[in-house]
């Protein structure tokens, strides 16, 4: 391989996604850990707060359709981000949720 066939960084490559700066693996906005950001981000769930320190074990059915609703009545795109904020919040996903979440963001990085 001459040095010509090297790739250069940037060099013909293109992100299709204009808020991912493509520098890392997986793109830190799509991310669920909450170092990555310490802004909380509200998704129109203001009305979750309430659930700060109750375990995601606890959740009553009831309550954990309030979070269900949240959940698909947002973009695919945005379940990441929401679940970094409950994070920032100290407000668990309930367990029911979990797997739904991780099918969401896990066909989003498809």
């Amino acid at each position: 391989m001459s040095d010509k066939d090297i790739p250069t960084p940037n060099s013909n490559i293109t992100n299709p996604d204009p808020e991912c700066c493509g520098m890392h693996e997986t793109c830190e906005k799509d991310s669920l850990l909450a170092a990555v950001s310490k802004d909380v981000e509200y998704y129109d769930d203001e009305e979750l707060d309430r659930f700060r320190g109750i375990a995601s074990d606890e959740f009553l059915p009831p309550e954990i359709e309030e979070f269900r609703y949240v959940l698909y009545t947002m973009r695919e795109d945005e379940v990441a981000g929401w679940v970094r904020s409950l994070q920032l919040r100290q407000i668990e996903l309930p367990d029911e949720l979990k797997d739904e979440v991780f099918l969401i963001i896990g066909e989003r990085r498809q």
